[in-house]
């Protein structure tokens, strides 16, 4: 699935567009790094435990910024959630000269908290240079993705100036960390300043290092709890112990059953196949992953179609007493939640069901089982025919200098299936400027400094081919 096309000659763009794009960049890249510095400086978190205050002084910082680059109309906005206000979203827009097409361009300016701060070799508000990357605290997951669309904007006006005419909006979402409570909600109130002919969401990965990659299948999710109960209360272990196991004893035997002897998810009724022709090697892959010497990997099949497309499934909580805590008793009841990643194609209503179907027909020992369906996100695949994705694929390869890679990605980003349900003429491309060192979400979250400068200058060659009628050439 790489992308092996040569960039080709564009007939109404300047030869040399290119290269003062390049140059403008690459003027412009140290200014690009502080003022990500800046925003890595704010933390901007949208969970409840959280202070409020600095996610909009987070909003206000990039609504700043964009106005510091030549667009006007810059609003922050928010819809609110049964009563309770969403985070700060920035919208801005700059209309498209005559019949141009729009482009929509979305990142998010929330992060992940922290976590344990000694497992931070910096400060994780304080973006700080080592070894060629920036490390910090949303710099890569996603403060990056909103510079990269601000850097590539500012090269357009730079290089093209009063013939910049595609129309821009940048959508800077400030909750999608908390899951996007809002986001639905917010994309119907705003439909109309948020239509567009070509959306790029920046927040996804690269291959890796040297190499990029357009995101062109998500597997989709389905969560949820499963409470198993024995008892009606608790008993002491030593006199009753022996004639009924204890629940979490039987939930652990029904997690078991979640996976067959080779680790494939056991679920009848999922979808998945081994369809993937990247080759990502196992030696790669554990070491991206970070697995132990000796453990052996899960499933069948190649290590790219385990990831995205198969399902997958985890148990990401559990309820059971601590071992701090723990007495010498038989729990009547033990929960765990899991998170199922759904492979491209699959419905997640018909993967629930398949899941409920399995833990209630598996339980151990006739214990009472209990399932509680939790959020859901459809999976997505690009149509890579479509021009937007030629004229992306196109653009990485002239920034980095090598093909492309088409590459999925295991995890989910739920709200992809609302653009497209509500903009289904949109054509959406998946960029990033993330690689496997990256480490979103995690301690030490990091970002590869050239990478990025590359990243950015792709998205401007991408908007001037979309200005230079690109979305139009060559079609059939």
């Amino acid at each position: 699935m790489t992308s092996m096309s040569t960039p080709t000659e564009h007939p109404h763009e300047p030869s040399d567009v290119v290269e003062q794009l390049r140059a403008s960049v690459d003027t412009a890249f140290p200014r690009i790094v502080e003022e990500l510095s800046g925003l890595v400086a704010i933390p901007g978190i949208a969970w409840e435990a959280f202070d409020a205050a600095e996610l909009d002084r987070s909003a206000e910082a990039v609504a700043a910024l964009i106005r510091g680059a030549g667009i006007d109309d810059v609003r922050i906005l928010r819809v609110d959630n049964d009563g309770t206000p969403g985070g700060p979203a920035v919208v801005a827009r700059r209309p498209a000269v005559g019949d141009r097409p729009t482009v929509l361009l979305y990142a998010h300016h929330d992060v992940q908290p922290p976590g344990d701060p000694a497992l931070w070799e910096t400060e994780p508000f304080v973006a700080t240079e080592r070894d060629g990357r920036l490390y910090g605290r949303g710099a890569a997951d996603d403060k990056a993705g909103i510079m990269a669309h601000v850097g590539a904007f500012r090269a357009l006006s730079d290089v093209l100036g009063d013939a910049f005419g595609v129309g821009v909006t940048l959508f800077i979402e400030g909750e999608e960390e908390a899951g996007s409570p809002t986001f639905r909600s917010f994309l119907e109130t705003y439909r109309a300043d948020l239509e567009a002919d070509v959306i790029v969401v920046a927040d996804s990965s690269n291959w890796k290092v040297g190499v990029p990659a357009l995101t062109t299948s998500l597997r989709g999710l389905v969560d949820g709890t499963i409470e198993v109960q024995v008892l009606d209360h608790a008993v002491h272990s030593g006199m009753f112990g022996g004639p009924v196991l204890d629940a979490p004893t039987l939930l652990a035997r029904l997690i078991a059953t979640l996976h067959d002897d080779a680790g494939d998810v056991a679920i009848a009724g999922l979808q998945g196949g081994d369809h993937a022709t990247v080759d990502y090697a196992e030696q790669d892959y554990r070491a991206d992953a970070s697995v132990l010497d000796g453990v052996d990997l899960a499933g069948t099949g190649s290590i790219a179609s385990r990831l995205w497309h198969k399902p997958a499934l985890s148990i990401i909580g559990m309820d059971v007493p601590s071992v701090a805590l723990s007495s010498n008793t038989l729990l009547p009841r033990a929960r765990a939640k899991f998170s199922l990643r759904l492979a491209p194609g699959q419905e997640p209503q018909a993967a629930m069901d398949a899941v409920r179907s399995h833990v209630e027909s598996h339980a151990p020992f006739g214990a009472r089982v209990t399932f509680t369906p939790g959020e859901t996100g459809s999976p997505f695949r690009t149509d890579t025919s479509e021009p937007a994705s030629r004229l992306a694929l196109e653009a990485l390869e002239e920034a980095w200098g090598v093909p492309a890679v088409e590459a999925g990605m295991g995890g989910s980003i739920p709200f992809i299936a609302d653009l497209t349900e509500l903009f289904p003429s949109a054509q959406i491309l998946i960029t990033g400027v993330e690689d496997p060192d990256s480490r979103a979400h995690s301690a030490n979250e990091s970002l590869h400094l050239d990478e990025f400068r590359k990243a950015v200058l792709a998205e401007a060659i991408l908007l001037a081919r979309i200005n230079d009628g690109g979305l139009h050439r060559d079609q059939g």
